[in-house]
């Protein structure tokens, strides 16, 4: 039998062990690459309330303690480009994960582009050309361009009009800027053709009717020193083979359902050598009209 007090206390223990449940429920079952005064800010309930730069710094230094950023060069370029400015509002800008950004597209996680640019680093010194094939959000292409500088060429290809033009309007908000009024920043769409639609690109966007999908690059400035690709192909493009440069790589997800990472060495002698990186999950590379149906 339990007396009166000690039935009241019992029941007080068990009301104060339901609520410390709830709350590390609430706040500590999931807890996306948050440091411990950002998981203070959301109890506070005042949550990513900093700058934009300072948030973007830390998620660059939580990939750096995961081990996926290795090299100085990819951490500043990542910390220079403010993943925010590519990510549509309403999104969680700073988080580890893919995030939509429209017509079935999407930004891909921190953490992949990190390891991209870890892979490609080497193909990427100042006064190189690199080929962003499926540029999305414009993000990767404007991280091209702030490794190979003035002096190099980086080039996104995106066969969605309305994403080259957001696309553009990103990069003009970030610290590549510069980069894309001098030139060595190009933004193209691809795979658009013009006959019997009912459509008007935006003023904004570089417009080739030659061009007939992503999977054929963009011949105009090749070669390419690197070459990533941003969506999953049934296997690799000869296209892409062929554009890209004698030393030069490649980094594609290769595969349907099941997809890997495939970085594609192009040797001195014009020899290809392949080798699978990680396992990966990316939306496919298809044309303009399956990928607005949903591929």
């Amino acid at each position: 039998m339990f007396k009166g007090n000690d039935l009241g206390k019992e029941m007080d223990a068990k009301i104060l062990v339901a609520l410390l449940a709830i709350v590390f429920l609430k706040f500590f079952w999931v807890v996306p690459m948050w440091t411990e005064g950002d998981l203070k800010n959301k109890i506070s309930g005042h949550f990513w309330t900093r700058g934009s730069a300072d948030k973007n710094r830390v998620l660059v230094d939580q990939l750096k303690q995961y081990g996926v950023i290795k090299t100085k060069k990819v951490a500043e370029v990542m910390e220079t480009i403010d993943r925010g400015l590519f990510v549509p509002d309403g999104n969680s800008d700073y988080i580890d994960s893919p995030m939509p950004i429209g017509y079935n597209a999407t930004i891909s996680a921190p953490h992949m582009h990190g390891t991209c640019l870890e892979l490609l680093k080497e193909h990427l010194q100042p006064g190189m050309h690199a080929l962003d094939v499926g540029s999305g959000s414009g993000y990767l292409t404007a991280c091209f361009a702030m490794m190979v500088g003035l002096q190099g060429r980086a080039v996104g290809v995106e066969h969605i009009p309305e994403l080259v033009a957001s696309s553009i309007e990103n990069v003009k908000r970030s610290a590549a800027s510069s980069l894309l009024n001098g030139g060595s920043l190009s933004l193209h769409v691809a795979g658009l053709n013009l006959n019997g639609l009912d459509f008007s690109p935006p003023s904004t966007c570089r417009q080739e009717k030659k061009m007939l999908n992503g999977r054929q690059g963009w011949p105009e400035q090749a070669p390419y020193d690197a070459i990533h690709v941003g969506a999953a192909a049934a296997k690799i493009p000869q296209p892409l083979l062929d554009q890209l440069k004698p030393g030069g790589r490649m980094v594609i997800p290769v595969g349907s359902f099941f997809q890997d990472l495939q970085v594609v060495d192009k040797k001195l002698d014009g020899s290809i050598s392949i080798r699978s990186e990680t396992s990966v999950r990316y939306v496919p590379l298809t044309s303009r009209a399956a990928q607005l149906q949903g591929f």
